[in-house]
């Protein structure tokens, strides 16, 4: 059923009833105001009848019936359509005439408050009871019917009735009228949606405002919804490129040290006499290449994590304190290095954890891998500041630096120095990450020495940042540095 139908259906239903709940409220209201007319009435008919029953009780104290008759005559034309009944001090009747009770019993004696409803044999009647005084006292009673407002009450219900009637089919043609034109928006926009291309994305559902508030934000629920379907959609497609990539990248650098383990195994299998020094050897090679290839897989697995990262995963975080850890361990892993850091108390920035980890242990590791000549320990200064609104670390190694020509190529995907034992992604790594905070590196030379510095800049916490930074490129595995 359309909305406009049920709108149209229960303003048809509801608009009745209000209209009957009001009739009944508006039928309690004339009731009462009729009542207090017809009490009015028989109080101005008591007053101007009662200096007339004063004389008719003196006449028959004084026993003067012509006088007595007159009076009868005053009496009843002044008290009009209303009932008469005048009692004497001693209990007799003196006039009775109009409309009353059939049982003069139920009158009451005295009504001090107002008139009063008395019912006799099925009717019920106003009554007036007015003590006369003087020197003939008695009781004057005034009496109407309770039914004489009775045509004006069927009157105004039968008026109530017939607009509650008549307003069923009119207020329904007017809600399904005024409904159908309020969601007229409604239904365009369903066709547009309907419509709509899923490669177009929510850029062609981009829809002017209606000034209509409802139509307006379930407009926009539907573009941010397909903003995001579009969103999810390129991660969906960066996630698979991401994989294809991994998977090329593994097949093809794994290539080389499955055929070197390949072909240590096929020497041990067709050589089972081979002299202990030279079994020892192809062993060596064998676990060498194991270690290349874990260290490659594991390199590769970082940096398809990088490419993936959602911005939920950022933070503030301390960076003082993950350089330090990232120092710790690295002197537990290489102890013959000598390290040193320079660090503030606290410097905190928006980062991904493990992906700060990630940038710090590969460029540590760097540093005591190539930063040292040969027969000597490798030597590692650290240094970490806040410059410009960024945290500036520094990595100084006391090894043989790198040619200004390649410092851009060294942090190519599997970028390898002639000699060097890692996976040639150790630097690729430090790059991503950097770019992933909103940070840069670059390589320069160590002061004194003539090693090699790099140098990391990270955009600093600002207190109200609303989002943390994260880089629009999100490809390194897949096209390298």
């Amino acid at each position: 059923m359309k909305l406009a139908t049920r709108i149209a259906l229960s303003v048809t239903v509801v608009v009745p009833l209000l209209v009957l709940a009001a009739g009944l409220l508006v039928l309690g209201l004339v009731t009462r105001d009729l009542h207090q007319q017809q009490d009015a009435r028989l109080r101005d008919r008591a007053s101007a009848v009662l200096p007339d029953v004063r004389a008719l009780l003196a006449a028959d104290v004084k026993g003067r019936p012509k006088v007595e008759q007159n009076q009868h005559r005053k009496v009843l034309g002044d008290a009009l359509d209303a009932g008469v009944r005048v009692r004497g001090a001693d209990g007799s009747v003196v006039l009775e005439g109009g409309p009353q009770p059939a049982d003069p019993a139920r009158l009451p004696e005295r009504t001090p408050e107002g008139p009063v409803t008395v019912r006799s044999k099925g009717h019920a009647w106003r009554v007036l009871a007015v003590p006369v005084a003087g020197a003939a006292p008695g009781t004057l009673w005034l009496v109407t019917p309770a039914s004489a407002t009775d045509p004006q009450l069927v009157a105004v219900r039968g008026r109530v009735l017939l607009v509650a009637l008549v307003s069923a089919p009119v207020s329904g043609l007017i809600a399904y009228g005024l409904a159908g034109r309020a969601t007229a928006s409604v239904r365009r926009l369903s066709r547009r949606a309907a419509a709509l291309d899923p490669r177009a994305g929510a850029a062609a559902f981009a829809t002017a405002p209606t000034d209509i508030a409802e139509v307006d934000e379930l407009s926009a629920a539907i573009g941010q919804l397909l903003a995001r379907y579009d969103e999810q959609a390129v991660r969906t497609a960066q996630a698979l490129e991401t994989a294809r990539s991994f998977s090329s990248a593994a097949s093809h650098e794994l290539r080389t040290p499955l055929m070197s383990m390949r072909t240590d195994l096929d020497v041990l299998a067709a050589h089972p006499d081979l002299s202990p020094g030279e079994r020892a050897e192809v062993v060596r090679d064998l676990q060498a290449d194991h270690a290349r290839l874990l260290e490659l897989l594991t390199a590769l697995r970082m940096l398809a994590r990088g490419d993936l990262v959602e911005a939920s995963a950022f933070g503030p975080l301390d960076l003082a304190e993950l350089v330090d850890a990232a120092v710790a361990d690295t002197v537990r892993r290489r102890p013959q290095a000598r390290l040193s850091a320079e660090l503030p108390a606290e410097l905190r920035v928006l980062g991904w954890e493990a992906g700060l980890r990630i940038l710090l242990d590969n460029l540590l590791a760097n540093a005591v891998t190539h930063g040292h000549r040969p027969d000597e320990p490798p030597v590692v200064v650290v240094r970490l500041r806040a410059a410009g609104g960024y945290a500036v670390l520094t990595v100084d190694d006391s090894g043989p630096g790198v040619p200004p020509g390649e410092r851009e190529a060294v942090f190519g995907r599997f970028h390898h120095r002639p000699g060097s034992p890692g996976s040639g992604l150790g630097l690729t790594l430090v790059a991503q990450q950097a770019a992933l905070h909103g940070g840069t590196v670059t390589i320069g030379e160590a002061p004194g020495t003539a090693g090699a510095r790099f140098e990391v800049r990270l955009p600093l916490s600002a207190p109200d940042a609303p989002v943390p930074p994260v880089a629009s490129r999100r490809d390194w595995i897949s096209r390298g540095g």
